[in-house]
């Protein structure tokens, strides 16, 4: 969505009263926030969307409302922004939920149910099928509100240092892996570590860890995992469209009128398809780059991906049984794949698959 589209559309339920527009911005409050992003600027890409929801905001405000959106680790770390926004050390942050399942499971179905929705079926989720709802209904517990801020799409598998054929060859295998991802990984012999995005390289340098998954091609390249690790693993089936939320303190949020409330939703929204747009865009050109430079593509194995599906589904009912929360929010995401599948194989699979083919053709 163009700045200038968005903009229009925000306004037109001020245009369309008989209020001259001195009047609305003196009656428009100016209220100034800080964002802590989960993620470093030099990745544009994820990073942006925090600058997208900014600019938005301020801009359908004439000014008045301001958010300053800070990378991680200028104000707080990518691990303690939740519990900056819950306690209102900053208003609000941009990151994914899941990196909080330490605090408590459900966190991870904010962002991605490894074996879950793709990136559409997310977003048809989010804002179609309850899913927010039920999100805020967690979120709220602990004083937070959450808004869809970003998809990036399928994610890879990520980087190894050594070929990975088998189950067995996973086993003793350290690797940054984030969220709930990391327990089901753990369960075929992977010790998971929780690594933020700017110190995997080094860890990978340094044989700190063997292994890393962050998103895909573009930011994968960015950070140089390439230079490290050579094989390149597909598909992130932990990820398959994990959505990165704005995260607001829910008193800070409650606090705004009720028009700055309708600008940041639909602030978020753009970000959150703008985000999508420009991975899909970027990451064809970087995974040939990738390649050309001598990254190994590889596929897991279907003995990989069949244990690895049949542990998410054991770990699922494991913590179901004892977390109510988890259990609300994880029953409506798997009906809701079941039916979404149910369709997408009859169009959308049978499309991409001929379309595939036919590229493989020339």
């Amino acid at each position: 969505m163009k700045r200038r589209q968005f903009l229009k559309a925000a306004s037109v339920g001020v245009a369309a009263t008989a209020v001259a527009k001195p009047a609305i911005a003196q009656s428009m409050p100016e209220v100034k926030w800080r964002l802590t992003s989960g993620f470093p600027k030099s990745l544009d890409t994820i990073y942006g969307g925090a600058d997208t929801f900014s600019k938005y905001v301020a801009e359908a405000t004439d000014g008045k409302f301001q958010v300053q959106p800070f990378a991680a680790g200028e104000l707080v770390g990518t691990f303690q922004a939740f519990d900056a926004v819950a306690n209102g050390t900053v208003e609000m942050a941009h990151t994914c939920s899941y990196y909080y399942v330490g605090k408590d499971p459900t966190f991870a179905l904010g962002t991605a149910l490894p074996f879950g929705l793709n990136a559409r079926q997310m977003n048809a989720w989010l804002y179609q099928g309850g899913g927010n709802d039920l999100l805020n209904e967690f979120y709220g517990k602990q004083g937070v509100y959450g808004l869809p801020g970003g998809n990036t799409g399928t994610q890879m598998g990520g980087w190894f240092r050594k070929e990975i054929k088998s189950v067995e060859d996973l086993k003793g295998l350290k690797m940054r892996i984030a969220g709930i991802a990391g327990q089901i990984m753990a369960k075929l012999g992977v010790v998971p570590q929780q690594v933020a995005g700017g110190d995997i390289y080094p860890a990978l340098e340094r044989g700190t860890i063997d292994a890393a998954e962050w998103v895909g091609p573009y930011d994968d390249e960015k950070l140089g995992f390439n230079k490290v690790a050579p094989f390149y693993y597909y598909p992130g089936f932990w990820e398959g469209g994990p959505t990165i939320h704005f995260l607001f303190n829910q008193a800070k949020w409650n606090e705004l009128p009720k028009t700055y409330k309708a600008i940041a939703t639909q602030a978020a929204m753009a970000a959150n398809l703008e985000m999508q747009a420009k991975y899909d865009a970027k990451n064809p050109a970087a995974l040939r780059r990738l390649v050309g430079s001598g990254a190994q593509l590889r596929p897991f194995s279907q003995e990989i991906l069949e244990a690895a599906y049949k542990a998410a589904n054991e770990l699922y009912d494991e913590i179901s049984a004892k977390n109510p929360d988890f259990k609300k929010v994880y029953e409506s995401i798997r009906a809701f794949r079941n039916e979404e599948y149910l369709w997408f194989q009859v169009a959308e699979y049978t499309f991409d698959n001929f379309m595939i083919r036919a590229r493989s053709r020339g």
